[in-house]
């Protein structure tokens, strides 16, 4: 019995979470539920229940109320931004590696190159408020790099997200540096099968447990020959607790969750209206639909005959006002009523440029975090092919968000109002700007020579370098040294080279 029950216990500490992970188990399987939508946030049961109402009625009731989700949008609008344009990535050495471009195209193992498997590290970190990345070389017994690249073995990551990420410790070094020097992590699950993971400094132990027999069917162990963890925790945003971070949407779903509920209301409200409760005795014979013909008793009393019962609930124009309320509040919490509105918004220029502000703050925070993690996930890649990551990872720091529309309009009144040429000159060259050309190309600005000719300012003068353009048409690449003779390049077809 002692066997039995030790056994049992050994199960349940593997499958289960330490403290911090039972607390935030709920809200993170919360936010899951919130950024995924569809069947998962249906069968939640996030729709308030009515007293007396049916499972039936209630699953009906489910079936029939549509989910606005505000979480997935916030989201893909910050993923739009951050990833608009790639890392900027310095290898320093590591280039000479074979492993090291089929790393980048395929991160994972599993087709993802690197900057999509990033970008769902970006996506997962702002629903759950972090994520873990695993970086993992196969020990296949090869005993030298000769042998690894025959069998096409070398570094590769894993996304674990807080859900399957059991339990954890950090230790802290003389150096007053934090380590992880333990982590256990739900690995797989079929059925009642579950593979759990557990990392040590100095060992990977494996279990296969079944959770229905009660069973551990089999454990491994094997030396971790790094030395130490390779996991690197992805916060989006960091919070007070170690191992834990700030969700983006950890407000905005309770807002979803009420325009879903409210949108409940308005279809109740609508079938109310439209189709109102008609008040019988259990006598009456009445059929369905339009125009339906009630049979009475003869003997029935005038006083109960059948009488349509009025709905007298809340307008429709009152629900939907506070959805639009919900709304506004979710924009003002993601700063992004700018980039998400789907209608003309009143806001002062003053305003827009303030919550354009507050989003590039925000887009600007969530990049230095990735670009920490990547860092140190380089690190250890780096490790595991025994060399020293001595590269750099530049993530945009600064993201361009403006209101186009906005400023060419005052630039077409400040024009209207401009009388001085040289003030027409400096709107001119800020509209080509608009329109994505290179002003200093197309508007040079002019200097009269002493032999009377006008020509570009600096088109007499020699680039301090050559600059190498190429011809798409022809495939040829050449070289132009002042600006006179680029500009002739380029009118005629070529293009520079960056």
């Amino acid at each position: 019995m002692d066997a039995i029950q030790t056994l049992s216990t050994e199960i349940a500490e593997l499958v289960g979470g330490n403290g911090l992970y039972d607390s935030y188990k709920d809200q993170w399987t919360y936010l899951l539920q919130s950024y995924v939508g569809g069947d998962e946030y249906r069968t939640a049961g996030l729709l308030t229940r009515y007293q007396l109402e049916t499972a039936n009625e209630y699953a009906a009731r489910l079936a029939a109320t549509p989910l606005e989700n505000h979480c997935a949008s916030v989201i893909s609008v910050y993923n739009s931004f951050l990833f608009r344009e790639e890392p900027n990535r310095e290898f320093a050495g590591l280039d000479q590696l074979p492993e090291l471009e089929d790393f980048l195209n395929d991160a994972d193992m599993d087709g993802r190159s690197l900057n999509a498997f990033m970008k769902d590290v970006a996506t997962w970190s702002s629903v759950f408020g972090h994520c873990w990345i695993l970086v993992v070389k196969p020990n296949v017994g090869a005993v030298t790099v000769a042998d690894e690249q025959a069998q096409g073995v070398r570094p590769y990551v894993n996304l674990i997200a807080p859900l399957s990420m059991l339990d954890w410790n950090w230790a802290r070094q003389p150096s007053g540096r934090y380590t992880l020097d333990y982590i256990r992590y739900l690995e797989d699950s079929n059925g009642d099968v579950r593979v759990i993971k557990e990392w040590r400094p100095d060992m990977i132990t494996t279990t296969i447990v079944d959770v229905n027999k009660g069973i551990i069917s089999e454990k491994i162990e094997e030396v971790n020959g790094l030395g130490m963890i390779p996991a690197v925790c992805c916060y989006n945003g960091r919070s007070v607790t170690r191992g834990i971070g700030i969700s983006d949407i950890a407000d905005i779903a309770d807002q979803q969750r009420f325009i879903y509920n409210a949108t409940s209301e308005i279809e109740q409200t609508i079938r109310m209206d439209s189709h109102p409760s008609l008040v019988v005795t259990p006598e009456c014979n009445i059929g369905t639909g339009a125009g339906a013909i009630i049979n009475m008793p003869e003997n029935l009393d005038p006083g109960l005959k059948p009488y349509l019962l009025e709905f007298n609930g809340a307008e429709i124009s009152s629900i939907q006002s506070a959805i639009k309320h919900a709304i506004d509040s979710i924009d003002k919490m993601a700063n992004t009523g700018g980039v998400r509105a789907t209608e003309s918004r009143t806001m002062s220029g003053v305003a827009m440029e303030t919550e354009f502000q507050l989003l590039n703050s925000r887009l600007s925070s969530k990049a230095d975090n990735l670009e920490l993690a990547e860092e140190q996930m380089w690190r250890l890649w780096s490790a595991y092919m025994g060399k020293t990551w001595q590269g750099s990872i530049d993530y945009p720091g600064s993201f361009n968000i403006r209101d186009t529309q906005k400023e060419i309009d005052a630039l077409v009144k400040a024009k209207s109002a401009a009388t001085d040429p040289r003030v027409l000159a400096v709107i001119d060259h800020e509209i080509v700007e608009f329109l994505g050309e290179d002003a200093d190309i197309v508007l040079p600005e002019m200097v009269t020579l002493a032999t009377g000719e006008t020509v570009p300012s600096d088109a007499t003068e020699p680039f301090e370098a050559p600059e190498e353009i190429f011809n798409p048409s022809t495939g040829e690449k050449g070289w132009v040294i002042d600006f006179q003779s680029k500009k002739d390049a380029l009118m005629a077809g070529w293009v520079e080279l960056e």
